[in-house]
């Protein structure tokens, strides 16, 4: 009975392991291959101008997968992604991505800073406490068609970093954060 049991678990375990590592909860062994666009020249997407080779990437839709050999609806847009050592600026700030909030329910999305482009004589009180608490940083918007540097149509900073949020309406000090950062957001030219 011992050879038994040391040869099932010797040959069993080690699949067994192999077996349960790669499954995934959501039904698939692999993420989705969500459908994508490179740009082949400069143009306005969600009333930002993105350069040459910028992926947008899109929500999951029937018989779309991967690289598109042309653009999709601006609707259907969740994520935009910036070329490789390209920025643009949102508010002063160099960009690398923006991305649609994950819960359809807030409007809005998440610019992501790479602020090692920012040159010192560009920081201001807005930049200084963005960079603060990390590189992200939640904004709700009026309309989601817009995703620029729009301040009548920004609503509120919901978050930066998963330190600062929103969602934690009893913490004072997470909340005044965030007036302070969305104050500072509308005295940029």
């Amino acid at each position: 009975m011992s050879i038994k049991i040391n040869f099932l678990s010797v040959l069993c375990l080690p699949l067994l392991t192999a077996c349960v590592g790669n499954m995934n909860p959501t039904g698939g062994n692999s993420s989705p291959n969500y459908p994508f666009f490179i740009t082949t020249q400069a143009q306005i997407v969600k009333n930002i101008r993105v350069p040459i080779g910028t992926k947008l990437v899109y929500q999951e839709q029937s018989f779309k997968q991967g690289r598109q050999d042309r653009l999709l609806p601006e609707t259907k847009l969740t994520a935009i992604e910036f070329p490789n050592n390209q920025t643009i600026l949102w508010g002063g700030v160099p960009i690398s991505s923006i991305n649609k909030f994950f819960n359809s329910e807030m409007h809005g999305y998440t610019v992501y800073a790479d602020f090692k482009r920012l040159p010192d004589t560009q920081k201001n009180r807005f930049t200084q406490l963005w960079q603060s608490c990390d590189e992200r940083l939640g904004i709700t918007v009026k309309n989601t068609n817009d995703w620029s540097f729009n301040k009548n149509n920004i609503t509120d900073v919901e978050s930066c970093s998963v330190l600062y949020q929103r969602y934690f309406k009893n913490d004072a000090k997470q909340q005044n954060f965030l007036d302070q950062l969305h104050q500072a957001l509308n005295r940029v030219d």
